[in-house]
């Protein structure tokens, strides 16, 4: 039977709740800690101790960290009053953020220098697999660290995936994200096409999804944008910051990213509209604002005929 130790947790958003839940539901005590008191409380929900501050989590010898953007992360180590500044001996951080690539390194260098291990481990999957323990985590580094991370992890992963050496897991993530979020951005800007020259948008999934415009991400939202949920499982805000991670990396390899920057654009003309907050899928309002059409399927009591 596995013994686990307290485990410190920095960040209660969507996936980060999910992931306390499922520690603690299946016997681990977690110290968590957010700058939203709402999230706390949920956690407190749960069964988790709130941390009134960063020496709380320091005290634990393993501390994980889902935040939005790696700088994020870099804050949360550095300073007077950083995870950095007196950590438990032979701390462990493990980053569940979606960054990129240098600033993978750069962290694995800084948690180094100051004693301890880092541990890259970016995830895939929405909040609601974090919520039942499905998610997939990608582990780039040495797999005597995964091996000592396992059986954490297995409480709220499906899958675990041990990608390569350092910084690689972070790679194909973005990749990942990349490619889900250009297609978000296609089919929205083809559903407002198809709102703008009026066609029946009842049967443009149906149709798409029998052949190869087929993708999980329509799967998962394309009938909600159609319907005008844009309940921010994956926020355009996250969505927009990966994209730009992305079209980073690309011209530091050398690489041209002309579909990177034109994706990673029509982002941020939806973000400059107010809609940073909403889901990634809201993008197609922006396409909307253009357009002066709504691509919704009206309930059918509101259509006529």
């Amino acid at each position: 039977m596995t013994t686990f130790e307290r485990v410190g947790f920095i960040g209660l958003g969507g996936m980060g709740r999910g992931l306390v839940k499922n520690l603690v539901a299946k016997g681990v005590a977690v110290t968590a800690f957010d700058l939203n008191p709402a999230a706390v409380a949920i956690a407190q929900s749960f069964g988790a101790t709130a941390a009134g501050n960063l020496q709380q989590i320091r005290d634990c010898r393993i501390v994980m960290i889902c935040v939005n953007e790696a700088e994020d992360v870099e804050a949360l180590l550095t300073g007077t009053n950083g995870l950095l500044a007196s950590a438990a001996p032979g701390f462990v951080i493990v980053d569940h953020t979606t960054g990129s690539p240098q600033m993978v390194a750069k962290l694995d260098r800084m948690v180094r220098a100051a004693g301890g291990r880092y541990a890259e481990a970016p995830m895939t999957r929405t909040p609601k697999h974090a919520d039942i323990g499905k998610v997939n985590v990608l582990f780039g580094g040495e797999r005597d660290l995964l091996e000592d991370l396992r059986a954490y992890f297995e409480l709220y992963a499906e899958n675990i995936f041990h990608i390569g050496p350092l910084g690689h897991a972070i790679r194909l993530k973005l990749i990942h994200n990349y490619i889900a979020f250009a297609n978000v951005a296609a089919w929205c800007e083809g559903f407002a096409l198809a709102a703008k020259d009026g066609l029946d948008l009842s049967q443009l999934i149906r149709i798409i999804s029998a052949a190869g415009g087929k993708s999980g991400m329509l799967d998962l939202y394309g009938q909600a944008t159609l319907d005008g949920d844009f309940t921010p499982l994956m926020s355009l805000a996250n969505a927009r910051k990966d994209v730009r991670y992305y079209a980073r990396w690309l011209e530091e390899a050398g690489l041209p990213g002309f579909m990177a920057e034109a994706v990673h654009q029509t982002y941020r003309q939806a973000a400059l509209l107010g809609h940073d907050g909403e889901s990634c899928t809201a993008v197609i309002k922006a396409y909307e604002a253009v357009t002066g059409v709504e691509a919704r399927v009206r309930p059918k009591d509101q259509q006529q005929g």
